[in-house]
């Protein structure tokens, strides 16, 4: 039990109900663990992965956790962080969202019956008379919704809260109660939803949840935490290859936060990753390279992260061209180098692909180039990098 309380402590900023959660796990009672997601589109990142995994150890001490897919509050969308009410979506993208969600998180967690177990809360609440409905909105007063600092701010700035944002707290805490949760691991965004699954379980007779938060981490830009938005992210789906590279691309300064919260490694030996980064130069370098190989190999497997460290020393050490690299063909006589970081980067706006060129960060065939109209000679094959680690190779049909 003090094993299992140890490892979860690497990773855990606060926890609500302490006391709580040693005397179950004393018990021997398997715990069920809430793991509560709504069904927007998925893409989950190793900030995300730092609870699943925390969940597995769980799970691997006989634990089990109860998958609840949002399906229902999906509907209402969860205001947490927003500024503007979120769109709805339709049952059908509820239904492709829930699928991949599943598909993602078992890259980390069990999914053998033993210990995964999948709810949806429209199981309830589809159920539900609007009589018992109202019963639990009568237990939430308004001054403890309005006390979200989200909600403030939007009133502050003038801007509409609609009343179904303003239940969404209310309906994420009866799922507590509804799915009998005995712990649930979360950001600490979410904290007040949950501390909500407390007071309905304790209002309703029943033993109230322990809640933890988990450490949140910056960007591998080092300032805002992961996001798609800001392309800030290391991807669960990203390739062992991507992985790397992304990780070899942070700041210095991450490196021991990274390594205590995304890898196994000794926490020692994360205290020495850290001196090493520090000290700058080719030290750092070396201690980016030891957290993408172990950050690898928790996902792929050690085998994989030895291929992708040669590879990475291979090409960006020794500034060699990868082996192999994406395709492109190309079907008009002639090319600019911006032509062909459209062709390669089309999610990239043109001020986006044009400060690439101002940077410095795109060669064409070795030769630095900064002229988005740059005439390029397609006779033969076109090797262009952009960035530090993406290639292309371009050939005219």
């Amino acid at each position: 039990m003090n094993a299992v309380i140890e490892r979860l402590r690497r990773t855990t900023d606060t926890v609500v109900g302490a006391d709580d959660l040693r005397e179950r796990l004393e018990s021997g009672r398997p715990l069920r663990i809430k793991y509560g997601v709504d069904c927007t589109a998925p893409d989950l990142h190793l900030g995300h992965a730092v609870n699943l995994w925390m969940m597995r150890q769980l799970q691997d001490a006989g634990h089990r956790v109860v998958f609840l897919l949002g399906d229902l509050t999906t509907r209402v969308g969860d205001p947490t962080g927003r500024s503007e009410t979120r769109p709805v979506l339709t049952p059908e993208q509820i239904d492709a969202n829930a699928a991949s969600f599943l598909e993602q998180v078992s890259l980390v967690l069990r999914t053998d019956p033993e210990v995964f177990e999948v709810r949806r809360n429209s199981e309830w609440y589809d159920a539900m008379p609007v009589a018992e409905l109202l019963s639990l909105f009568a237990q939430v007063t308004q001054a403890q919704l309005m006390s979200r600092d989200m909600f403030r701010a939007r009133v502050a700035a003038g801007r509409e809260i609609a009343v179904h944002e303003l239940v969404y707290p209310v309906l994420q805490g009866y799922d507590s109660f509804a799915m009998r949760s005995d712990l649930t691991i979360v950001g600490s965004d979410q904290l007040f939803n949950e501390q909500l699954g407390r007071h309905f379980q304790q209002r309703l007779g029943a033993p109230p949840q322990v809640v933890m938060t988990t450490t949140i981490t910056p960007g591998i830009d080092g300032r805002a935490k992961q996001s798609k938005s800001l392309n800030n992210y290391i991807g669960l789906t990203d390739s062992p290859r991507d992985k790397f590279g992304k990780l070899m691309s942070i700041p210095d300064s991450l490196v021991e936060s990274y390594a205590r919260v995304y890898t196994e490694l000794p926490l020692d030996d994360v205290a020495a990753l850290g001196d090493s980064a520090a000290a700058g130069g080719p030290a750092a370098r070396d201690a980016k390279l030891r957290l993408a190989a172990a950050v690898v190999t928790r996902y792929h497997g050690a085998g994989v992260a030895k291929t992708e460290l040669d590879t990475f020393r291979h090409t960006f050490s020794e500034r060699a061209e990868p082996a192999e690299m994406p395709g492109i063909v190309l079907t008009t006589e002639a090319a600019t180098a911006l032509d062909l970081l459209r062709a390669a980067r089309p999610n990239d706006s043109n001020s986006e692909l044009r400060r690439l060129l101002r940077q410095g960060a795109v060669t064409i065939n070795g030769v630095r180039t900064d002229d988005p109209a740059a005439a390029v000679d397609l006779s033969t094959d076109v090797v262009l990098k952009s960035g530090a680690r993406t290639w292309h190779r371009f050939t005219r049909q």
